[in-house]
């Protein structure tokens, strides 16, 4: 078996090269805790410190278990039932990970880093920070701050510094940079680490981007710890004051030819932030990959992302490497104005190298090829901005392995990367804590003083950097209005893509969408802006064809094409948006006259969860209400992909429950609800099962569905009951007895009795769940339901055992025994 796991970046897991859904934030947790170990147990009370702190639930013991065994099914599908766990066996009373060092990348980057030590250090460190995919486990703050967690931080700094020097001793300024402003941004009071970069500007010759982040440093210290900087960093300063100093005695003014190299860059953007390791892959990326070849890097995102910022700073960054000229053009392949073409496109570069206007041949070959011709031997830059196609950009590629080109485009351009070879870097969007690093910069001290409402503006602006920096620009025209009352203005979708409008169509958000929505087929279109009403997060390609209501393969290509011009975000089989996108084609669906999720949908996502819990408990199947196939494509699942699809659409379900219930569709959350409590008890997602039983009681009772609305409340009281929640619990089933009489349902009352039995057993209250018991036990002969007076009889037995009443439990127990023998049930005997 081969199971590898990250940590380092996002929590993943891969099976034979397959992902896996590891399920839930907390069993995440469990694994993450595991692997922190290193190959240690871990006991169960460190577990349950780790995951509750000081206020675990009374059933803490057993969510751990669920989780547990939850892990083991998806990391050893293969394993016989009851067989030793050989990747989490029990120890005691403690786990333990049995995975290879080797298939975990924290243990790999571990091991790297020793290796380096010990010689082959370059080799080394690029291997192991080459591991590095962000902060560790960024997707679970529940171990942000774990010790543990904290440690591999300040490893991975320790791993960069000595990377950075390496590069430095080895010439190769531009990686060295790189690692010192990554190690920076991680730590910025760190004196020596801000030293090591100050020198690395200076050996870049950007000392005026030394200068600037000297004072940074130096304010910084300052005002959060009140000192002026210390002997190392006041060093490193000081002697590139001396260098320049030095170098304004030597050197005197350009030459006439130093000023007829090509400088076309834009101005470098301010107050950039964050980025360190795009930018250190641009460093990479951009050396050709073998002789002879160019260098071509596609730096490809979604709309506002920033990757004209980023190809800019990295351009500048780099300028060094190209002293025969940087050319820069805005191919405008997503504005309104007409696509610059190739031939305008040439004609402006040709001129730019330096040949007169009258030379520039008319036919665009012509001058493609004079244009190669010119750059021959030339180590230059070309930055191609906004490309659209690959027919727009490939009559500009050199034809020597001097020059690089950097292309930014929303498209992922295929046919640039199978036909020329050309390298791909997709930028997502701002990390979280570089996108509160912008805003802070930004505004100031209003992020210092919001914490909580400078990280809730972030997440509305999706973390899009353009969309950063318009509503930074909103807060200071509503100065001195708190920063939260800004957030709130922001919180309804629609009128946040108006809030974010600057007028400006290069600056404005929705316009700058719009730009890649309007050459979109019909299908892909509407693909789009369905997208936008469905209230998930997310679909995979069945949930697509129901929202299209069309072919399964149509729905899957309509997908494709979004992903690759970066309007969705692919994720395995599945495919998303961030919340401004997802605005903004609800936006088109309401103007395009799609006011509402199709019904379609919730008959998919209803008919497939019943398909998956008669796949994995079909003695309860009776107990389910039945629900018609309706037309589609639907998943076909069994024992092993059944569980997988619950997991995978768990948020879903809820979120089109929550949806239907406010949109007056009352019937689908009353009859998910019904259908789903077993899965959403077992698997612990308590929190899931009360949002959807509350949204559906609330939508039984405005019908008025009374039966549905007593089963509601029992379920209610079961997951109360596994929480620990006795006295809710007890209420909740207290007044579904109640309804139970009041409308006859005599099943629901022995449902009632039963559970409220177990709630005082659990409490110590034997008396009163003696009686429940006792009330279901007759409520059940009477309706002749003999699986349940069984049950309620051996519950009932277990229940005197405790009161010692011995002679009456042998009797209950006997009777309980008895009866399972005569209806068949082979387990309620055992």
């Amino acid at each position: 078996m081969t199971l590898r796991i990250q940590v380092l970046g996002p929590m993943r897991a891969w099976l034979h090269d397959e992902p896996l859904l590891l399920g839930p934030p907390a069993q995440r947790a469990v694994l993450g805790l595991l692997v922190l170990a290193g190959g240690q147990p871990v006991g169960l009370a460190s577990l349950i410190d780790a995951l509750w702190g000081d206020q675990p639930p009374a059933s803490a013991v057993n969510i751990l278990q669920t989780h547990v065994k939850r892990l083991r099914r998806l990391l050893e599908p293969g394993r016989a039932p009851h067989s030793r766990s050989e990747v989490l066996p029990y120890l005691g009373d403690s786990y333990r990970l049995g995975v290879p060092a080797d298939q975990i990348d924290i243990m790999r980057f571990r091991r790297l880093v020793r290796h380096a030590a010990d010689g082959g250090e370059t080799a080394a460190l690029t291997e192991a920070l080459a591991l590095w995919q962000g902060q560790p486990f960024a997707d679970l703050p529940l171990l942000a701050e774990h010790p543990r967690v904290l440690s591999i931080v300040v490893e991975h700094r320790a791993a960069l510094g000595r990377y950075g020097a390496a590069m430095l001793a080895a010439g190769a300024v531009d990686r060295a940079i790189s690692a010192f402003e990554e190690a920076a941004a991680a730590e910025p009071l760190d004196e020596r680490g801000q030293a090591r970069l100050l020198r690395a500007y200076a050996a870049a010759g950007l000392r005026a981007q030394a200068f600037t982040t000297y004072h940074a440093v130096r304010r910084r210290l300052a005002d959060e710890l009140g000192v002026a900087p210390g002997q190392e960093l006041t060093a490193a300063y000081q002697e590139i004051l001396d260098e320049d100093s030095r170098a304004h005695v030597l050197t005197g003014p350009p030459t006439a030819a130093d000023r007829t190299v090509p400088a076309e860059l834009m101005a470098d953007v301010p107050l950039f932030t964050g980025r360190a390791y795009e930018l250190g892959e641009l460093d990479r990326l951009t050396i050709a990959p073998e002789p002879d070849t160019s260098a071509i890097v596609v730096v490809s995102g979604t709309a506002g992302v920033g990757k004209t910022a980023l190809a800019t700073r990295w351009a500048h960054r780099a300028r060094g490497r190209f002293p025969d000229g940087r050319l820069y053009i805005d191919l405008r392949g997503y504005d309104q104005e007409q696509p610059v073409s190739p031939s305008a496109a040439l004609a402006r570069f040709l001129r730019s190298l330096g040949l007169p206007g009258e030379q520039v041949p008319a036919d665009v070959e012509e001058r493609a090829a004079r244009y190669r011709s010119l750059l021959d031997g030339r180590r230059m830059l070309i930055l191609l901005d906004n490309a659209a196609s690959v027919d727009q950009i490939r009559p500009l590629l050199p034809g020597s392995s001097d020059s690089v080109v950097l292309v930014t485009s929303r498209d992922r351009l295929h046919g640039l990367v199978v036909r020329h070879g050309a390298r791909r870097l997709e930028l997502d969007v701002l990390r979280r804590e570089d996108a509160l690093a912008l805003l802070r910069r930004l505004v100031g001290e209003w992020v210092t003083a919001e914490t909580g409402a400078a990280e809730a503006l972030a997440a509305q602006c999706a973390r899009l950097p353009l969309a950063v920096r318009i509503a930074a620009e909103l807060v200071h025209l509503r100065a001195p209005v708190a920063l939260a009352e800004v957030v709130g203005e922001l919180a309804d979708h629609r009128r946040r893509l108006d809030l974010l409008c600057t007028g400006d169509p290069r600056s404005d958000i929705g316009v700058v969408f719009s730009w890649s929505y309007r050459d979109l087929p019909p299908d892909a279109a509407r693909m789009f802006r369905l997208l936008g009403l469905h209230p998930g997060t997310d679909v995979d390609g069945f949930g697509a064809s129901a929202l299209l209501g069309g072919e399964e393969a149509t729905a899957r290509e309509c997908l494709e094409l979004l992903a690759d011009r970066h309007q969705v975000q692919r994720n395995g089989d599945r495919y998303g948006m961030h919340d401004l996108l997802r605005a903004y084609a609800k936006d088109l669906a309401v103007r395009n006259g799609e006011v509402d999720l199709p019904r379609r949908v919730l008959e998919f996502y209803l008919h497939t969860a019943a398909t998956a819990m008669d796949v994995l408990y079909p003695a309860e199947r009776d107990r389910r209400p039945r629900v018609p196939r309706p037309a589609g494509a639907l998943p076909a699942l069994n024992d092993g992909t059944a569980l997988t699809w619950l997991d995978a659409e768990r948020a879903n379900l809820v979120a089109t429950a929550v949806h239907a219930a406010e949109h007056g569709q009352a019937w689908y959350p009353v009859q998910l609800a019904l259908v789903l409590p077993r899965y959403l008890e077992s698997g612990g997602h308590y929190a899931d099962a009360v949002t959807l039983h509350e949204h559906a009681l609330r939508a039984a009772e405005s019908v008025p569905d009374h039966r549905s609305a007593v089963h509601l409340r029992i379920n209610l009281g079961v997951v109360a009951i596994q929480q620990g929640r006795y006295a809710e619990a007890s209420a909740e089933l207290q007044r579904a007895l109640e309804l139970a009489h009041e409308v006859g349902d005599d099943s629901a009352g022995v449902r009632a009795l039963g559970k409220l039995g177990h709630v005082y057993q659990w409490q110590g209250r034997h008396p009163e769940a003696a009686r429940m018991l006792a009330g279901a036990i007759a409520l059940a002969r009477h309706t002749d339901a003999r699986g349940t007076e069984a049950r309620g009889l051996g519950n009932l037995g277990q229940v005197r055992l405790r009161q010692g009443r011995y002679a009456d439990a042998a009797e209950d127990l006997r009777a309980s025994v008895a009866l399972c023998r005569d209806i068949g049930d082979a387990v309620g005997e055992a």
